[in-house]
């Protein structure tokens, strides 16, 4: 978290993560195209050779606290190959809420483990905690073959404590309700270390408001929460550690 008097202005900084063509970037390309024109700033690629960093500024807000602060979410995807493991390690420093992004095809579950413990190393190597981190899980491409199934995952699920969401991101499906899973988790753990009510009347449930309406959603920010099938850590484990 950023705040710059000056300006006014409170950025948060939420990172996509997963491995390699689970639906990072087709995510964040959804959630620009849902956004209104006003919100949303340009969606920036950095090309590499093999992969893309992705940077999406969803900006400006137009929600203002009761003193005046804007809040500016600036969203970020990884390169899922291995070979980028320092630019991963780049992009999450600073991280406020980190959403994995994995792969619902059973034969991708190994790449989904090895990712996440990625995560988790990378984190650590910037002096952040896993376990401390606000951190939503999306099984993307639910509309494929020879997936994990919604009852294994749901299963899985409530052994952990992070939401899991379900999604076909190239459809647009799940991708609104894991974001705002994720913002909804990240403000709520930023007011409670920071007082952001408190100090600068910035409401969590205001925000997740606006943001739900920016985003085209019609359904109320209760019943886009309640999406989320239940916790995750458990469920990226590989098929033959379950037991």
């Amino acid at each position: 978290m950023q705040l710059d008097f000056a300006a006014r202005e409170l950025t948060v900084k939420l990172v996509y993560y997963g491995p390699a063509l689970s639906g990072k970037t087709t995510n964040l390309q959804a959630l620009h195209q849902a956004s209104d024109t006003e919100s949303s700033g340009r969606l920036m690629t950095l090309e590499t050779k093999d992969d893309r960093t992705l940077f999406f500024d969803l900006l400006p807000l137009t929600f203002k606290g009761t003193g005046g602060l804007s809040v500016r979410l600036k969203v970020f995807t990884v390169p899922g190959q291995v070979i980028h493991a320092s630019t991963r390690r780049l992009v999450v420093q600073g991280a406020d809420g980190v959403a994995f992004i994995a792969d619902s095809q059973e034969n991708e579950t190994q790449h989904n483990a090895e990712s996440f413990m990625d995560l988790k190393e990378n984190l650590k190597a910037n002096g952040l905690l896993l376990k401390q981190m606000p951190l939503i899980i999306q099984f993307n491409k639910r509309d494929l073959r020879n997936i994990r199934s919604d009852e294994e995952i749901a299963k899985l699920a409530a052994q952990g404590r992070e939401p899991v969401y379900l999604a076909v991101a190239t459809r647009g499906e799940g991708v609104v309700e894991s974001f705002i899973g994720l913002l909804h988790l990240t403000m709520s753990h930023l007011d409670a270390e920071h007082d952001l009510t408190g100090k600068f009347g910035i409401s969590t449930q205001g925000l997740l408001e606006e943001v739900n309406q920016k985003l085209g959603m019609r359904k109320p920010v209760s019943e886009v929460l309640s999406a989320a099938v239940g916790g995750a850590l458990d469920v990226l484990r590989p098929v033959e550690d379950e037991g």
